[in-house]
């Protein structure tokens, strides 16, 4: 083996790189979202988040955003992972995530590996459930965006909220 060879196993120099990259993009987009208990104020700013955390994954992820009742941001959680074309979403377990975090709002958000963010029936069943089941405890769904690739869609953009 050359020295100039890469290591057989781990990350290029390169993908060092882009790591070290993509994780100072979200040290700014977490910032400029605001710390916990500072108002969230851009949408543009919540899906270049969601985008930076859930946009690459080879897998789907459901995620969410707490927020208390003025819309500051509690935490963001990964609460489900699923395989290459689905995840179940179950909503005892997210109304029991929103109690824990006591939020009075929450941003829903997925993505899908295959790149295209287009919401699928079930996505528009399952956030009208979690809305119903959410609603029962007083939390708010303000939107459900789901990340495709560099692409996102805002159920709250198109109406289907």
């Amino acid at each position: 083996m050359k020295s100039e060879d890469p290591p057989p196993y781990g990350p290029t120099r390169d993908e060092k790189m882009e790591n070290e990259v993509i994780a100072k993009a979200l040290f700014y987009l977490e910032r400029r979202l605001g710390e916990p208990g500072e108002a969230l104020s851009s949408p543009t700013d919540v899906k270049a988040m969601l985008t930076l955390k859930l946009g690459d994954l080879p897998h789907e992820v459901f995620a969410v955003l707490w927020l208390d009742t003025q819309h500051r941001l509690i935490a963001y959680e990964e609460l489900f992972r699923g395989t290459l074309t689905q995840t179940s979403v179950y909503p005892r377990e997210v109304v029991k995530a929103a109690l824990r975090h006591n939020a009075g709002a929450v941003i829903l958000s997925h993505n899908h590996p295959s790149g295209v963010p287009e919401p699928s029936r079930a996505d528009e069943v399952l956030t009208g459930e979690l809305k119903t089941a959410l609603a029962l405890v007083g939390v708010r769904v303000l939107d459900h965006i789901i990340v495709g690739g560099a692409g996102t869609l805002s159920f709250a953009e198109r109406g289907l909220i």
